[in-house]
């Protein structure tokens, strides 16, 4: 078997803390006793001399990590997952040989078609089975996942779990009581170009046709909370508005734990931070708008930017290792998609639950959607705008920016003319925010019942 390449090897730790990590953070039923050493992965050195086609051409064909984007436990410990529920439903799938495809084989199949991105006939020439079953293996795969794995992407469920994630979101930009950081990014669909209502309901400003993602990450750019299904012509706001944590924040049940006090005797409850996307709410803070903004504002901004902006890599990282969201999806699966969006994202998330070196090695654009143009949401609700305006104030009176805050002291001392810039001069800064303003909307959104998911837990 091939070495690993340089900079995938494990550090030094890992192999002793593996078993408890994941039992941390996998639940009570994780089967920790995985095999462990070369000689427990044979399977793959004889799979790997099945490839075909480009695959097996590649000098890294060999590399288990380079070709699957993740460590070998990581493998492992996915197959566990969906072991009862793929055997179960597996007895016909074999390759072009008839030779049945034990259950490391499928799980590779639909791993590779997942973080490849490649199309069921690519996938199916290099792992030499037909396109059918490659079709079949990925939706079984989907739905074993989804049936198992939901775990992996939950909420902190204790006061204890939500007190860390505070205190590396304060160490991350300096904000106190920040609970996550909220994006959205869109997945794009191949539909037939007819104007019908319903293919045109897909289209975005960008002209294509899209599905929208918004997730909310801790510091550690794990998914804490994920809503797939609007589709892309909508904003940021109405697919906020959408969403189940949405309602939960607005009834009470969410960010609605302890609360920082400021000087003055300001209370800083729980909340989240997103662009100026998103409107500025109570739970929802946004940066300051304006040019030559004063000082406290400015800063605000900057330890804004850098806790906002895990979302921004998270999403990235997302598409860059799940290839299959960062394409276009086929008609057939348009009506599926928000379940393939989950199972990306649960992978995601196993990988830092794991804590994957192979995943950290993955170089990450920093970049989400960029060919799609900022917006701007006018929504302001005036009791945000006090608390922001306390924070910044308290912010401003400090010793100095937190750590890891200087590399964006010169990219953040003007927001609205940068998304000037970058929308054109034809850009709608107004968006509508009221109910009255979007009826079509109100409508359409009665008919997508089972289109959308979201999940935590």
């Amino acid at each position: 078997m091939a070495p690993p390449s340089k900079g995938l090897t494990r550090k030094g730790k890992q192999e002793k803390e593996f078993t408890e990590e994941v039992e941390k953070n996998a639940g009570p039923n994780f089967q920790a006793s995985l095999p462990s050493g070369s000689g427990s992965f044979n399977w793959w050195d004889q799979f790997s001399k099945r490839l075909r086609g480009s695959l097996s051409k590649s000098v890294d064909s060999a590399n288990f990590e380079l070709v699957f984007k993740m460590s070998r436990r990581t493998f492992k410990y996915i197959c566990s997952l969906v072991e009862d529920a793929m055997i179960a439903n597996s007895s016909n799938f074999t390759d072009l040989n008839g030779q049945p495809l034990a259950l490391e084989d499928q799980v590779a199949i639909a791993l590779r078609r997942l973080s490849s991105g490649e199309s069921i006939q690519t996938v199916g020439h290099s792992f030499h089975i037909h396109k059918a079953t490659v079709s079949n293996i990925t939706w079984r795969f989907v739905e074993a996942m989804e049936e198992n794995a939901i775990h992996h992407i939950q909420w902190p469920s204790t006061g204890a779990k939500m007190t860390e994630v505070k205190s590396k979101f304060e160490k991350l930009g300096g904000l106190p009581n920040c609970c996550g950081a909220i994006d959205t990014t869109h997945i794009k669909m191949r539909l037939p170009t007819s104007k019908t209502e319903s293919n045109m309901a897909w289209y975005d400003k960008q002209k294509n046709h899209s599905m929208i993602l918004q997730a909310i990450v801790d510091p550690d750019m794990r998914f804490l909370d994920i809503f797939a299904g609007c589709p892309g012509c909508l904003s940021d706001f109405i697919a906020l508005k959408e969403s189940g944590f949405f309602k939960l924040c607005n009834e009470g049940k969410r960010l609605n734990g302890e609360t920082v006090k400021l000087p003055e005797g300001t209370e800083l409850r729980e909340y989240i931070v997103g662009d100026l996307g998103f409107p500025l709410l109570p739970w929802l803070l946004t940066p300051y708008r304006g040019k030559n903004l004063p000082e406290n504002q400015a800063s605000f901004n900057r330890r804004h930017t850098a806790t906002w902006e895990v979302a921004q890599k998270a999403l990235s990282l997302l598409k860059d290792t799940w290839k299959i969201i960062d394409g276009e999806m086929g008609q057939r699966d348009k009506d599926r998609l928000p379940e393939i969006v989950l199972v990306c994202c649960l992978l995601h998330n196993i990988s830092i639950d794991l804590n994957d070196e192979v995943q950290k090695e993955i170089p990450i654009t920093y970049v989400n959607d960029p060919e799609y143009r900022q917006q701007i949401c006018d929504s302001v609700d005036n009791a945000a705008a006090g608390m922001r305006s306390e924070l910044s104030l308290y912010l401003s009176g400090r010793m100095g920016p937190s750590e890891g805050l200087t590399r964006k002291e010169e990219q953040e001392n003007d927001i609205t003319e940068e998304v000037e810039k970058n929308a054109g001069p034809n850009f709608q800064a107004s968006l509508p925010s009221g109910s009255d303003s979007f009826n079509w909307w109100d409508h359409f959104s009665k008919r997508l019942t089972g289109m959308s998911l979201e999940f935590s837990l």
